[in-house]
């Protein structure tokens, strides 16, 4: 059981409670009881509002539900259909044209393009991985994957794979500072350098590249201009997720997310492991310096710069009980711990500066609509006045991801317009809420139909278009989704340069490595000229946006269906078995072709969705997807053979929490909020460590 300790009115888990007061709160100026009165005060006056908000989803979905009941079987007429989203409050008015007026961005979102990275918060060692990545050699990024084709044959140095890495970066440097050669010679006519004890620093398209000379080194000794490496700017910033990407559902879960995330504030967050049987300990980078052809000194960033994810609106959290004794919102709680550990850093407290401009910044997941982005900027109103900052120091990325949010994208820009510092496409939340909002308007095409559907064209367009319209070139970052597959850099090379040139400043990708690669691709596209050229466009209209992608016919094959199926199902499966028994939110899971893929909470969302679409239209029956679970099972468990903590599924489907909470997704998809999965795997989640703490109690 937890220990709950009373603050005023409010029983906090005794964790918590400790971490407040004996390491967040010291140092920052907020004392004790003003801290607690001032939560106390916060959810007072927005809990009730949040859940209103939630209620206000559900009684919208209700009436689109019969909508669709009422005109089964005729063709959707969008002028019919718009005017009854109207008419219901799902689409609200246009606003009259407007520009964002964001102050304090730092130059990473405002000035500069480049990559992204997302990163579990529960994790110091991918957390310290994520921070650093803000420079990486382009060397090792292309002889460890397969962006060169091949692989390296023995256990050394393989030349003739290294001589290919050289002839890539040189090819890279040569199209992004032609004439790098003579700086190192010394020779007339080179481009604008600077120098660093160890080589030769440019800038191209606002990125750094430094070209490291070193004739000792294994490689520079074989160098005609003794090149050794090359590092490249790379993930300008970093996303530190309490959201999607990771399981925390109680009081000792969040107390490690807040933990790391004070480290990172403090700069002093450690994390000791063993590598290559040796003990190796990885700290955040210091900044890097520079002489200026003039003589002078100056550094840049060595770190990313951190973001930090809130949770949405809709979870609740036992780590924090209201006057009534039912659960607070974890979203509120979220802003007010997290800015409050954030006062290390905008007071100058730590060791190193995230911000240099004196703010925060706070991705808001999962919002619908621009009266719920109204009612996030109006808690950080509240958050500020609690925590005496000047009004606007907490800046918020909205992630377009809902489809009220989409087709209502201007206006909820508009309600955050004076700290907006992001918006953001995530085609996998976006799919599930596209399916869930229209689960009955009939069957939906096969999940990997999607990516060419209409709608989706639409969406990534207008988020653009959108962005752009309302001034956020120069001030915020427009940014794309994540590469999911870590392993296929290639693949990536080849199709992410994409994201730059729709007029995107960021994408998202799912390593350090994968970052220094995508970081070429800011260097071929310059994304600022690119969002010039889009603004001038207009706005893609809603007809596209709000077509629905159900199946004109059901066709299917047997074989097709049950495929689709068993892909879906071992998604699920190989997602949720570490989920609920490890307590892994965000890891490489094989899919059915064996492919790792860097899969979240989104991914669940879409294939358990697509089950219980097809379920409910009789495309597929019941024991149709009880016979995919068992046989995905099976083909999971195998998966999994080689980790010692696994708990296999597919000979203990009555007692594995992970197997039961699989198939609730699907035969409970509909009745979850927005067909969102965290309700179900919390309480699973939940069981599952009650089990195990009864299992290891004392006789």
């Amino acid at each position: 059981m937890t220990v709950m300790t009373p603050r005023a009115g409010l029983k906090i888990a005794d964790e918590l409670v400790r971490f407040i007061e004996e390491r967040a709160l010291p140092g920052t100026g907020v004392g004790v009881d003003a801290f607690w009165s001032g939560m106390a005060d916060i959810l007072a006056r927005f809990a009730p509002e949040n859940a209103a908000l939630l209620q206000k989803r559900e009684d919208l979905q209700a009436k689109i539900d019969a909508w669709h009941v009422a005109r089964a079987g005729k063709p959707l007429e969008q002028a019919e259909y718009q005017a009854f989203l109207r008419e219901i409050g799902y689409l609200v008015p246009e606003p009259a044209p407007f520009e964002v007026d964001s102050a304090n961005i730092d130059a990473e979102l405002a000035s500069m393009a480049g990559p992204q990275l997302v990163v579990p918060i529960l994790n110091a060692r991918f957390l310290l991985n994520a921070a650093n990545a803000r420079w990486g050699s382009l060397y090792d990024a292309l002889y460890g994957t397969d962006a060169i084709p091949g692989a390296a044959s023995g256990k050394g140095y393989d030349a003739e794979r290294g001589a290919k890495v050289i002839a890539w970066a040189r090819g890279f440097l040569d199209t992004a500072v032609p004439g790098w050669e003579k700086a190192l010679k010394g020779e007339e006519g080179a481009p604008p350098f600077c120098t660093f004890d160890g080589g030769y620093m440019f800038k191209h398209n606002g990125l750094h590249i430094e070209v490291v000379v070193d004739r000792d080194h294994p490689i520079g000794k074989t160098d005609p201009l003794g090149v050794a490496d090359v590092i490249l700017e790379s993930a300008l910033t970093t996303i530190c997720d309490l959201e999607d990407s990771v399981a925390a559902v109680d009081g000792a879960d969040k107390v490690l997310a807040y933990s790391n995330w004070l480290g990172l504030m403090k700069g002093d967050l450690e994390d000791s492991f063993e590598k290559n049987g040796a003990m190796m300990t990885r700290r955040l980078n210091a900044d890097r310096e520079y002489t200026a052809p003039s003589g002078s000194t100056f550094t840049v960033p060595g770190r990313s710069l951190l973001f930090v994810r809130n949770v949405g609106h809709l979870m609740t959290t036992p780590a924090v009980l209201l006057a009534d004794g039912s659960e607070a919102p974890e979203g509120i709680i979220d802003g007010i711990v997290t800015t409050l550990i954030a006062l290390h850093d905008l007071k100058g407290l730590g060791k190193f500066q995230n911000s240099r401009t004196g703010s925060m910044y706070i991705v808001k997941p999962k919002m619908h609509g621009p009266e719920e982005c109204a009612f996030a900027n109006r808690l950080f109103d509240a958050i500020e006045d609690m925590l005496r900052l000047p009004r606007h120091t907490l800046k918020i990325g909205v992630m377009d991801e809902e489809r009220r949010t989409s087709a209502n994208l201007a206006a909820c820009i508009e309600a955050v317009k004076h700290r907006i510092m992001f918006i953001n496409t995530g085609f996998l939340d976006r799919t599930g809420d596209e399916m869930h909002t229209s689960m009955r308007a009939g069957p939906m095409i096969r999940k990997g139909d999607m990516k060419t559907s209409a709608w989706i064209a639409a969406y990534e367009d207008r988020n653009v278009q959108i962005g752009l319209a309302c001034g956020l070139s120069g001030k915020a970052q427009i940014g794309k989704g994540m590469w999911a597959a870590p392993d296929r850099m290639a693949d990536m090379l080849d199709q992410k340069i994409g994201h730059p040139k729709t007029g995107a400043n960021t994408a998202w990708v799912p390593s350090p490595t994968a970052a220094v690669l995508h970081a070429t691709h800011y260097h071929s596209v310059d994304v600022f000229a690119r969002q010039a050229e889009r603004k001038a466009e207009g706005v893609t209209g809603l007809d596209p946006l709000l077509s629905i992608p159900v199946a004109a016919g059901v066709n299917w094959s047997e074989d097709e269906i049950r495929a689709e199926l068993d892909n879906n199902a071992q998604g699920i499966l190989g997602y949720v078995v570490r989920w609920v028994d490890q307590g892994v939110g965000c890891s490489k899971v094989p899919d059915i072709n064996d492919i790792g893929l860097m899969e979240d909470r989104a991914t669940l969302r879409i294939s358990s969705q697509h089950m219980a679409n097809w379920l409910l239209h009789g495309v597929v029956s019941e024991a149709d997807i009880d016979a995919a679970f068992a046989r995905m099972a099976k083909k999971v468990d195998a998966q999994n053979a080689g980790d010692p903590l696994y708990r296999p599924m597919s000979s203990n489907e009555a007692t594995s929490l992970a197997y039961q909470a699989a198939r609730d997704l699907v035969f409970k998809g509909i009745s979850q909020p927005s067909g969102y999965t965290e309700p179900l795997l919390h309480a699973y989640r939940l069981r599952l460590k009650a089990e195990d703490a009864k299992i290891s109690e004392p006789a």
